[in-house]
């Protein structure tokens, strides 16, 4: 059985992750039941386990985190959707691998829902949207923005952190760091590509679409 939580406001990191990673500690002595938590951050950065001080420009704009999960730097704040994932790969296959390509087929599955095309691209982490809307890039491709990201811990193979799903962030807020050390391409919101989509729709979607992506053990 997979618990979901929803918590209302706006989520103190710190607090966060401490409840997080006592919860995947329970789950890992099988004494919880597997959670998803989904939860909106007040304006902060996180730095993952591979994160380059340089791709932090602005340090002074908001709290920045050292985080456990991989990746690097990430933004996170209201009109963002974070989801903590804490599921027991001890009862799911212990492949990590697998278990990332669930989480991105969760995702792409979930904007689906919205009409919206998500991608995976090779060498780059999360998920992303190609922008029609928007002028050929100076190669002639068509321009791309990254709308999902995530970043994943095991530990005793219980895993912790997870995804973050752009719905209506200040956009301008990602210019404080090189989102997950990649240049060349830009961030997205469902509601920067037109659709009125709000955060309780997003919910009602990732419901809808997890157990295709993560069916019972």
């Amino acid at each position: 059985m997979v618990e979901w939580i929803t918590s209302p406001g706006l989520t103190d990191y710190e607090d966060a992750v401490q409840k997080m990673e006592a919860r995947a500690e329970a789950i890992a002595r099988g004494e919880a039941d597997e959670c998803i938590w989904l939860l909106e951050h007040p304006p902060l950065y996180t730095a993952g386990t591979s994160a380059n001080p340089a791709d932090l420009t602005d340090p002074d704009r908001f709290p920045v985190y050292p985080s456990k999960r991989g990746g690097q730097y990430t933004y996170h704040g209201p009109g963002q959707r974070v989801i903590y994932i804490m599921l027991d790969l001890n009862k799911r296959g212990r492949d990590i691998r697998a278990f990332v390509k669930s989480l991105e087929h969760w995702v792409i599955a979930t904007l689906d829902q919205f009409n919206v095309t998500g991608e995976i691209r090779d060498g780059r982490v999360g998920v992303w949207v190609q922008r029609d809307d928007k002028p050929l890039t100076a190669a002639g491709e068509k321009p791309e923005d990254k709308i999902a990201a995530i970043g994943i811990r095991l530990r005793k193979w219980v895993s912790f952190h997870g995804i973050s799903i752009n719905v209506e962030p200040d956009l301008e807020h990602f210019t404080g760091i090189v989102p997950c050390g990649i240049t060349q391409h830009g961030v997205t919101s469902l509601v920067d590509l037109g659709l009125p989509v709000t955060m309780d729709d997003l919910d009602v979607a990732l419901k809808r679409t997890f157990p295709d992506s993560f069916p019972n053990p």
